[in-house]
């Protein structure tokens, strides 16, 4: 695989976080502005969320590793798969990447560049849920690095396009991209005051998807189950 100086890597960090972002707020704005149905509102949000992440793991993943969140980020640093003051520097280029990304969906809908979200986010189940999701992204990640490799692009796109409806905050499970979300008073918006709950929830959950990892993946076994072919001859 060729490998990229870190400028570039964090180039492709910002720039990914940043579009992710975009994606997230400016579907959004246009779906409040499209219809009054929260449900379908909440669709326009979601598909083109789950669309643009494929798309962006699959094309700045073989540059950077595609995080797009400090919470991966942190994972694959306890991993010893990515430095320490590399990853200090990939998080704060993802967090000006996804500033970046709610500036500019305000400029391609004529909003302030910076509008402090009012939406109220908080709460015991609205923290469990962003833990869940945070957890379940990090166990999809490693899960799908160790069998189906090339399949991840798809298989994030996936997990976060269903996770915005099993969960009751939306499955933000990105510290950067709720960071982005405070600066936009729209349908994406969260309250600059409930993001430490958020942010402590999705680093509790990754830790929690990190450690039953370890575990569940483990060392390979000589020889694993039976496969069903196999039991019936």
């Amino acid at each position: 695989m060729e490998t990229f100086d870190l400028s570039r890597r964090l180039a492709a960090e910002a720039l990914g976080t940043g579009i992710l972002v975009a994606t997230v707020v400016g579907s959004g704005i246009m779906a409040e502005a499209l219809t009054k149905d929260i449900a379908l509102a909440l669709l326009c949000n979601t598909l083109p969320t789950g669309a643009i992440l494929v798309v962006l793991i699959s094309v700045l993943g073989p540059i950077s590793g595609a995080h797009f969140n400090p919470a991966v980020t942190l994972v694959f640093t306890g991993k010893r798969e990515l430095p320490a003051h590399e990853a200090a520097l990939y998080v704060m280029a993802q967090i000006a990447g996804g500033i970046a990304g709610t500036m500019a969906a305000h400029l391609m809908f004529a909003l302030p560049l910076i509008d402090f979200s009012t939406k109220t986010r908080t709460g015991g189940p609205q923290w469990f849920a962003e833990a869940v999701a945070a957890f379940g992204l990090i166990t999809t990640i490693l899960a799908g690095i160790r069998f189906q490799r090339a399949a991840v692009p798809w298989l994030v796109g996936l997990y976060i396009t269903a996770a915005y409806w099993f969960t009751a905050s939306t499955s933000f499970a990105n510290p950067a991209v709720a960071i982005a979300r405070s600066l936009t008073n729209t349908f994406a918006g969260i309250r600059p005051l409930d993001l430490p709950g958020f942010i402590l929830a999705e680093l509790c959950g990754a830790f929690a998807g990190v450690l039953l990892m370890i575990w569940l993946l483990g060392r390979p076994q000589a020889r694993g189950p039976v496969p069903i072919a196999e039991t019936t001859t």
